[in-house]
């Protein structure tokens, strides 16, 4: 069997070359841009709760647990939630915003924490 080497972390690569300067200056510029809109609307939660599902679904699908968008956002509104893939997505969405929750209070987020927002039903 051949011995596999992993290299160590971070990867020695140069992060200041032409191309990552531009793409950061494009990135930075419609991060902007996104702020600018987001302040337009009247509550700005919206957009985040709406983004958190949109991943939650995303990521769910990977695992081929599907839902529909309709099912999707019923789900985050009611809580007689009946299809088990919008449960499934809900419960990710509402463990990502509480381990956002926690880095904004703590400014990181500890095993501990990733601990108890999985056991958080």
């Amino acid at each position: 069997m051949a011995e596999i080497t992993i290299n160590p972390l971070p990867p020695k690569i140069n992060c200041e070359s032409v191309a990552i300067l531009k793409a950061l200056t494009k990135a930075s510029r419609a991060l902007g841009e996104l702020k600018g809109e987001v302040k337009k609307i009247p509550n700005s939660q919206i957009l985040i709760d709406t983004l958190s599902l949109q991943e939650a679904k995303d990521s769910n699908e990977v695992e081929n647990i599907v839902t529909t968008d309709d099912e999707l956002y019923q789900a985050a509104v009611d809580e007689k939630v009946t299809s088990v893939a919008a449960k499934e997505a809900k419960n990710y969405a509402d463990a990502l915003k509480r381990g956002y929750t926690i880095i904004k209070e703590k400014g990181l987020l500890t095993t501990n924490d990733i601990i108890k927002i999985q056991k958080k039903k």
